[in-house]
């Protein structure tokens, strides 16, 4: 059921952003337009356009959210491959994805003071420690919990 979900939802989503199915849709309110002055305007004409972009954009949201959660799940794999392939490469930073976004910006507040002294050694020793210390709480949690 996963991998079928999957396979159509990519499907989906390269032929939803193709120009082809753009062009279309600007056709279909085109005509949606055009036919409001033969039905008056009227409400039950209006509810045919509110209906079905409300139906198509529901549905759109899960197949593009699936898609992009996969796309991003595959990039942050290759850049940890990047980064413990190559020599010098700080592995501190491999799955970072994985810390609150409290942590995140806590790091992100240090790599801003880095930046304002970038030869710093003590403070980048200090991120270094900070991300190990998350990264071992989060085995020692892990641990626990089996």
């Amino acid at each position: 059921m996963k991998n079928v979900f999957r396979r159509v939802a990519g499907r989906v989503s390269t032929w939803a952003g193709s120009p082809l199915v753009f062009f279309g849709a600007v056709i279909i309110v085109l005509v949606w337009a055009i036919t409001g002055r033969y039905f008056g305007y009227s409400d039950t004409w209006q509810l045919v356009i509110n209906t079905g972009t409300t139906i198509v954009t529901f549905l759109m949201v899960f197949l593009i959210q699936n898609t992009q959660n996969r796309d991003g799940k595959a990039v942050q794999i290759k850049l940890d491959e990047l980064l413990r392939a190559t020599k010098g490469a700080r592995q501190y930073y491999v799955s970072l994805e994985d810390l609150t976004d409290d942590e995140i910006d806590q790091l992100n507040h240090q790599f801003q003071a880095l930046s304002q002294h970038p030869n710093s050694t003590r403070a980048i020793k200090k991120l270094h420690e900070t991300i190990e210390s998350e990264r071992e709480a989060r085995r020692q949690h892990l641990f626990k919990k089996t």
